[in-house]
């Protein structure tokens, strides 16, 4: 009956969470769910989310928990499909009872639960999905989807910015994958691109596993594009570097953070220079706390390196967003989904990506959590994803 009712509600146009009241009221399980890829071509990206996440866990859980409860972590594999996320979610929220969703990657798999997180009177904390419509949501005032993680209206300006900085002609071009994601994008980077009294001298876009991009490069070689903004994830973005390659063209990248570590190893010396936006690089000189939250995972999860951290940004995002949570929780005083939705807006915490003053804010916008001014470049050098700063590519700044 409460999926019947928001339905009704906004099938009739009317902004209201009618019904909402049961579902958010019951007393929910001390229980953080997830929908992750964990098979499939990008099931690095679920294992990014898993590692912030069980990591801050085994931190909460070894100093006794939250009220008096210790945590506990179920996901479900959704092989990036919308359709298996929105099971998942039924699944984590219903059956589970899960006090809360941490996250996922693919930002179409995120839109997808929003109508279903709404239902069940659940918060959602993204990590990873970075659509704008994630969380500003065009059909309701969106009381349960939040993000700890960038959101493409923030990023489409910030990489724009930085493809100019970049561009010795100031002639930028648009490359994006035929998903909510990279579609969603177009107008968040155009605007950005308005805003510094330029415009995309191209756009092209590709679908999912396609293997050869030479005919959307040689259009925007010939349109006179010495710098790509880029909108997809590493195997894509390996065939666009190599049909770069076969047609003499290569042009500065400058890409939202759907490129993660691997990029290193499958496009070898041909990734040498890739610019890419984050949040965060364990890479680089850390905190103290960064340096212990570092040796916990590598000893967990057996790491070699930091630089096996495939997405940097995500996995820190996650840990952060755990502790957002479980501070949320404190103040909310019990395991309540309504109790802790409305707790959120009053979190302070100093994580290892951002000082989050309050985490959130009761607007759409502010359901995110960290701001364009905790934004940072990572760039490959010699197969490593590394801050910008600490490389030889920080004079393009």
């Amino acid at each position: 009956m409460i999926g019947q009712s928001v339905l009704a509600a906004i099938v009739s146009g009317a902004i209201v969470f009618a019904g909402l009241g049961t579902a958010s009221a019951q007393k929910a399980e001390p229980c953080l769910g997830a929908s992750l890829e964990v098979t499939g071509p990008i099931s690095h990206m679920g294992l990014a989310v898993r590692i912030g996440v069980e990591t801050a866990l085994d931190e909460i859980n070894e100093k006794g928990g939250v009220l008096g409860q210790k945590l506990k972590w179920v996901y479900y594999d959704d092989q990036a499909d919308p359709a298996k996320a929105v099971d998942n979610a039924r699944r984590i929220g219903e059956k589970d009872n899960c006090i809360a969703m941490i996250g996922g990657f693919r930002t179409p798999n995120a839109m997808a639960i929003r109508q279903p997180i709404a239902e069940m009177g659940m918060p959602w904390v993204g990590v990873m999905s970075a659509g704008t419509k994630v969380v500003e949501w065009d059909k309701n005032d969106n009381k349960w989807m939040f993000r700890v993680s960038m959101k493409d209206r923030w990023v489409g300006p910030f990489l724009a910015e930085n493809a100019l900085k970049r561009s010795a002609a100031k002639k930028v071009g648009l490359l994006y994958e035929a998903t909510a994601w990279g579609q969603g994008a177009v107008a968040d980077v155009e605007a950005g691109m308005k805003s510094h009294g330029a415009q995309l001298v191209g756009k092209e876009t590709f679908n999912l596993a396609d293997q050869d991009m030479s005919a959307q490069m040689i259009r925007l070689r010939d349109a006179g594009a010495d710098t790509l903004i880029y909108y997809g994830v590493d195997r894509e973005a390996g065939q666009i570097l190599r049909s770069g390659e076969r047609i003499g063209y290569k042009p500065k990248i400058v890409s939202a953070w759907g490129i993660t570590a691997t990029l290193g190893k499958t496009a070898g010396p041909l990734a040498e220079g890739v610019v890419v936006a984050g949040t965060f690089a364990w890479t680089g000189d850390l905190t103290p706390r960064a340096k212990t939250v570092w040796e916990r995972m590598k000893a967990k999860f057996n790491l070699e390196s930091p630089a096996a951290l495939v997405m940097p940004s995500g996995t820190a995002d996650a840990y952060d967003a755990v502790y957002v949570v479980t501070e949320g929780l404190k103040i909310a005083g019990a395991f309540d989904r309504a109790k802790l939705r409305d707790a959120l807006y009053k979190v302070k915490y100093q994580g290892i990506v951002a000082n989050y003053n309050p985490a959130f804010e009761p607007t759409q916008e502010r359901h995110d959590a960290i701001l364009p001014a905790s934004y940072k470049l990572l760039v490959f050098h010699q197969g490593v994803l590394m801050p910008i700063e600490q490389t030889p590519y920080a004079k393009g700044m």
